[in-house]
């Protein structure tokens, strides 16, 4: 487990506008940051939703398809659009994007995995990319229809060794409750069955998935050694407050004492 290596999950939420479409000054932000976090000697692979939806709209669809075949064209469409997007921002920071397609087929092969993790060993080491990895939609209709990213980055942190997880969306971490009132839990040491019960799904027709996905990864990154944050990624400044200590967030530490630090 390597404390100075992180995945970062970024929702498709965070990537767009309310209109859907894909949210450059945002996307330009987020690099900013992980470039910052490079500075720091903190290496980081990051698993990046948004290829349908970007998809969706090249295409002018408002509602998500229904048809599997659909979907996988808006994946196949929008995946393009997603990565030039990012090329050309890390380009301004120096850096360059790597692509690789995930299926959790892949994962379940051992040749896969060994193969997966020496590619993002080396690229890691160059120090000048950042490997970029989403679910393998056009082929995968299974992983069309579940949209779980976050817990493919939650294996995606165990591949790697990674020492932390932190999965950005829209919201500031796991609520005491929904509404005005509800506050931020700012750490979770084991997920019972009262934590279980604040998490909630999405209705967006773009974004799938929602707390309960982010609990499950959680588990996962944990088994795997991994810490697990999730924050607010419109919040100014947010990777650089989580590596500080300082961020408005929910740090799920399973298995330890709440003391830990």
């Amino acid at each position: 487990m390597n404390k100075d290596r992180w995945v970062v999950k970024l929702g498709t939420g965070l990537l767009t506008k309310s209109n859907g479409e894909m949210d450059g000054g945002q996307i330009g932000l987020l690099i900013g940051q992980i470039a910052g976090l490079a500075r720091r000697g903190i290496e980081v692979v990051l698993v990046s939703s948004g290829a349908i939806s970007a998809g969706m709209t090249a295409i002018g669809l408002s509602e998500r398809p229904k048809a599997t075949s659909a979907l996988q064209a808006c994946a196949t469409i929008g995946q393009i659009e997603l990565m030039a997007e990012y090329q050309k921002h890390l380009r301004g920071h120096g850096l360059l994007g790597a692509q690789l397609l995930l299926t959790h087929a892949n994962l379940d092969s051992r040749s896969c995995c060994r193969n997966a993790t020496g590619t993002l060993e080396y690229l890691l080491a160059q120090k000048r990319f950042l490997p970029i990895i989403n679910e393998n939609d056009a082929i995968a209709s299974d992983e069309i229809k579940v949209g779980d990213n976050d817990r493919l980055s939650a294996h995606v942190a165990a591949l790697v060794h990674a020492g932390r997880l932190v999965i950005l969306s829209s919201i500031d971490g796991l609520l005491t409750s929904l509404g005005p009132d509800g506050r931020v839990i700012p750490l979770v040491t084991s997920i019972s069955d009262e934590i279980r019960a604040l998490s909630q799904g999405t209705t967006s027709q773009r974004n799938v998935g929602g707390m309960a996905t982010k609990l499950m990864a959680a588990e996962i990154a944990a088994a795997g050694g991994a810490e697990t944050v999730i924050a607010n990624g419109r919040a100014p400044g947010i990777l650089a407050a989580i590596a500080d200590g300082t961020a408005t967030c929910t740090t799920f530490r399973l298995g330890r004492p709440a003391a830990e630090d």
